[in-house]
């Protein structure tokens, strides 16, 4: 039994005035951006508390708990995703040149695989809408930031972190595809080019191939959940990122990759992709990557964009994504993903 509230409903005033050194006196609780937190429930926490006077003053916290769905949290403990993100806030965060949230409290029970994160409420920033799509703007500000995050630990030492490409990787992803292709097709037969349903029933039989090629050559730590939903835009051209808890080692692309494929339009990808992938490049280079073309580069976004449609299929097709928002995205994502792929011809990747 863990000693920390592991649901909304368990959160009182005392513990978390005991995580924020605060004496809070009132708490309510709402949902935080609905239809964000498919692996994770997360709400945000505001509070009364009494300051130095004894004169009451306003607060507030985001708080991430695991899913309320049995389906989400299974895959959350297959893939270690509640400890990751733990231990990304306890050992990780302060390391990177990227905004992360303050963490306040990060505690992880690996008995019943419960956790509890309590986070800064980023005011004052802008969080992304997968669903819309990303500007152009936010494009290249997110593209930039992800490139200087990816330099500052390009080719370092990665023991640390867990390799992209793993057993549990491997099968759950041919796993969740097998589960999940049919049920796209099923249900969201529209969004499936031809070329796509031909390729499809391909894929499973090439993710090894596909990791072992993503995780060769010069590897980073990378985010591995990079949309749009987890992407806060500053009014200073700062990015902050949130859901650290797919954490690991693998070529940047696939970062890079996952958010242009998924999030962004497919117009302002036809318009702007090209450029996009060259501004990546260019900013790894600029903060120190060396001896690295952009034809390498450009290969390995190829080659990501296509292993990431496991991602969508298994999104779309085999979690439960909880309210209509949830509904919108994962048809947004699978759709974007597979309009990409086709524009790029990735499907002749497959063997």
């Amino acid at each position: 039994m863990s000693n920390f509230p592991t649901t909304p409903g368990s959160l009182s005033p005392q513990w978390l005035g005991e995580q924020m050194h605060q004496d809070i006196r009132e708490l309510t609780i709402e949902t935080f951006a609905e239809g964000t937190g498919v692996i994770g429930q997360v709400v945000r926490a505001n509070y009364k508390y009494m300051a130095t006077g004894q004169v009451a003053r306003n607060g507030s916290v985001i708080v991430k708990f695991p899913s309320p769905a049995e389906e989400n949290r299974a895959v959350a403990a297959a893939y270690d995703m509640y400890a990751k993100e733990v231990r990304f806030y306890r050992e990780i965060a302060k390391s990177l040149p990227v905004r992360t949230p303050r963490c306040y409290c990060a505690e992880f029970d690996p008995d019943d695989q419960t956790f509890v994160l309590v986070l800064e409420d980023l005011e004052g920033y802008r969080i992304g809408d997968q669903v819309a799509g990303a500007s152009a703007a936010d494009a290249q500000v997110a593209v930039r930031a992800i490139a200087r995050m990816h330099a500052a630990t390009w080719g370092s030492d990665l023991r640390h972190l867990p390799s992209h490409n793993n057993p549990a990787q491997h099968d759950g992803m041919v796993a969740g595809f097998e589960l999940g292709w049919p049920a796209v097709l099923e249900n969201m037969p529209d969004l499936i080019p031809s070329v796509a349903r031909q390729a499809g029933p391909k894929l499973p039989t090439n993710v090894q191939r596909l990791l072992t090629e993503m995780t060769s050559g010069p590897q980073c730590l990378v985010h591995a959940d990079m949309r749009l939903d987890n992407m806060f835009f500053g009014g200073d051209g700062e990015l902050a990122l949130i859901d650290w808890q797919s954490t690991c080692s693998s070529c940047g692309e696939q970062d890079l990759a996952y958010f242009m494929t998924q999030s962004l339009s497919r117009d302002l990808r036809r318009a702007q992709g090209d450029g996009l992938i060259a501004a990546y490049h260019s900013e790894l280079c600029s903060a120190g990557v060396e001896g690295y073309a952009l034809a390498d580069c450009e290969a390995r976004f190829k080659t990501s964009a296509l292993y990431l449609m496991c991602y969508a299929v298994v999104i779309a097709g085999t979690l439960d994504l909880g309210n209509e928002r949830g509904k919108q995205l994962g048809r947004a994502l699978l759709g974007r993903c597979l309009s990409s792929l086709e524009d790029l011809g990735a499907f002749d990747l497959l063997v």
